[in-house]
């Protein structure tokens, strides 16, 4: 049964891409490094392939206060978009300063053809509260800046 405190929130992106490109950029390495993470973070030690379930873990380091942010998981399950639409699901847990998983939260990114290119879905289920959730809309939103520039060029992130 799911706490009466969990949140849920949802982001929907469309994209000037193929659903193809859309995926990789989800889901492969070298991608993924390229936009995950709020701006004004950049990525160290990350072990993320999220095109097979296993493991994956994360740091992040704020540019300009050098505060370290870790979060880890295991990627639950992998669909590619062999019919037009596919999904990858892992879970979702933040590390604390003596590196002790905190809550454990669920996120899909599912990825479908639209008539003009393609579409991410992107769901965070099961966060600790109102205030939780408050603080990953922020910090997903500031992410998926990132990923729309990686995608559409002509999405300029502010200076």
């Amino acid at each position: 049964m799911k706490d009466a405190e969990a949140a849920d929130i949802e982001f929907v992106r469309d994209y000037p891409v193929a659903v193809t490109r859309l995926w990789r950029a989800v889901t492969e390495p070298v991608q993924l490094i390229q936009w995950f993470g709020p701006e004004g973070v950049y990525l160290d030690s990350c072990e993320m392939d999220f095109r097979s379930t296993g493991p994956w873990t994360c740091t992040m380091f704020g540019k300009e206060s050098g505060s370290r942010f870790k979060v880890s998981g295991q990627i639950t399950h992998v669909s590619p978009p062999e019919e037009g639409t596919g999904t990858v699901g892992f879970t979702w847990a933040w590390h604390d300063d003596e590196d002790r998983r905190g809550p454990e939260s669920h996120v899909s990114f599912t990825v479908e053809e639209t008539g003009t290119g393609a579409r991410l879905t992107l769901a965070h289920r099961d966060l600790a509260g109102a205030e939780t959730a408050q603080g990953h809309t922020r910090g997903w939103l500031s992410t998926l800046r990132k990923l729309d520039v990686l995608l559409d060029p002509a999405a300029q992130l502010p200076r």
